[in-house]
C-alpha cells in the first residue's frame, strides 16, 4: 500500500509514528509543511520537517514534542551576550548542527528536497520525507500593530512562539506559495498513492499551507483515491496548540464539523471525529463526507496506532 500523508509538526509526526505501526509494510511518503520555515542567525530553520525527522528517527524531545533531548543552549546564550536575537526562539546546540548543515548545502546549490534527503540519511525515519516545495514560502499573520495604528504582518513563528497567539489574527498568508512549485516527487507520490491522509495537524498553517502550493490540491482531488482526515479539534477546542486562533482568521469555526467542511467534499472523502463530537457525524455526512466517531486523543502509541488503523479502515470503506 502506498500512503501519502500531509504533515505539519508535532501532531503530524506523532500520528505518523502510529501509522507506521498500523501499516508496517506500507510505502509512506510524507509531504511536509515548509511555511513555518524561518531564517535565524543566518541559518535556514525548517521546524516541521525537523520535527518529523527527529520524531521518526528517535531523536525528538518526547515531552515537548520538538527539538532534541538532553539539549544544551550554549550557542544561544553566547549570541544573547553579543546582543544578537531573537531570544524568543530557542535553538539548542544539537539542533544548531542540523540547521548549519542544511544552510551550507543550500548555499552550495542543493535544493531543499535534496538537503532533506541527505539529512534523513542520518536519521532513517522510515518514510520518504519531501518538503512541499523547494521554493521559499513563509506564513505570515496579520495582527494589530501594538506600537501604532493600523495592522502589520509578522512571521508565523513570531505570532506562535513569541506572542503565543495572544492577539487576534486578522489574516493568514502563505507568502510566496502562489509562485511556488511542488518539490520533485510530490505530485508523482500523490498520483501513485492508494490513499491520502490528513493527520490531526493544523488545517490552516500546516495542511492548508501545503494545499496552497499550486497543483497539490488539484492533484489530490484528481488522484481518484480515498482522502481521509482526522480532526485536530476535539470538543470545540484544539487538541494541542492554538489552531482556533488561525481558524478564526480564515472565518472557520473551531469545531470538528466546520474543519471538515473547510476542506470540502471536493477534496475530502472521509473524516474522523472524536467520540465527544459524535453528534456532528450527521452534519459532516450531510456535507458529502463519510464520517465516523472514534477516540482521537494520541495519549500513547497504542491509541495512535488505533487512530491510524481507523483512518485506513475508513479509506477502504470509502473505496467501496
Amino acid at each position: 500500500m502506498r500512503i501519502v500523508v500531509l504533515a505539519g509538526g508535532i501532531g503530524g509526526a506523532r500520528f505518523l509514528r502510529g501509522l507506521m505501526s498500523a501499516a508496517p509494510d506500507a510505502d509512506i511518503t510524507v509531504i511536509g509543511n515548509t511555511g513555518d520555515d524561518i531564517h535565524l542567525f543566518g541559518l535556514k530553520v525548517c521546524p516541521d520537517l525537523d520535527t518529523v525527522m527527529y520524531t521518526l528517527g528517535g531523536g525528538i524531545h518526547e515531552e515537548q514534542g520538538w527539538g532534541r533531548p538532553d539539549e544544551t543552549f550554549t550557542v544561544k546564550e553566547e549570541l544573547a551576550a553579543y546582543g544578537v536575537g531573537p531570544e524568543w526562539f530557542g535553538l539548542g546546540d544539537r539542533d544548531f548542527a542540523t540547521h548549519i548543515v542544511r544552510t551550507q548545502m543550500i548555499g552550495a546549490g542543493y535544493p531543499l528536497s535534496a538537503v532533506t534527503e541527505a539529512l534523513c540519511a542520518r536519521w532513517q525515519p522510515g518514510v520518504r520525507l519531501l518538503p512541499m516545495t523547494d521554493d521559499r514560502v513563509e506564513t505570515h499573520v496579520l495582527i494589530d500593530d501594538p506600537d501604532g495604528e493600523g495592522r502589520k504582518a509578522v512571521h508565523f513563528q513570531e505570532y506562535w512562539v513569541r506572542l503565543r497567539a495572544s492577539v487576534p489574527a486578522h489574516a493568514v498568508v502563505p507568502v510566496g506559495a502562489d509562485q511556488a512549485k511542488p518539490a520533485p516527487g510530490v505530485l508523482e507520490a500523490i498520483a501513485d498513492a492508494d490513499v491520502v491522509l490528513f493527520p490531526p495537524s493544523n488545517p490552516v498553517v500546516s495542511v492548508g499551507t501545503i494545499l496552497a502550493v499550486p497543483g497539490v490540491r488539484e492533484a489530490i482531488a484528481d488522484a481518484g483515491v480515498p482522502v481521509v482526515g482526522l480532526s485536530p479539534i476535539v470538543g470545540d477546542a484544539p487538541v494541542r496548540g492554538m489552531a482556533d486562533k488561525v481558524l478564526a482568521a480564515v472565518g472557520v469555526e473551531s469545531t470538528a464539523a466546520a474543519v471538515a467542511k473547510h476542506y470540502g467534499s471536493g477534496l475530502l472523502d472521509g473524516w474522523l471525529v472524536d467520540t465527544v463530537d459524535a453528534g456532528t457525524v450527521g452534519e459532516v455526512e450531510a456535507a458529502g463526507i463519510r464520517c465516523r466517531a472514534i477516540p482521537l486523543m494520541m495519549t500513547d502509541l497504542k491509541a495512535t496506532v488505533a487512530m491510524a488503523a481507523e483512518a485506513l479502515a475508513l479509506a477502504e470503506e470509502v473505496r467501496g
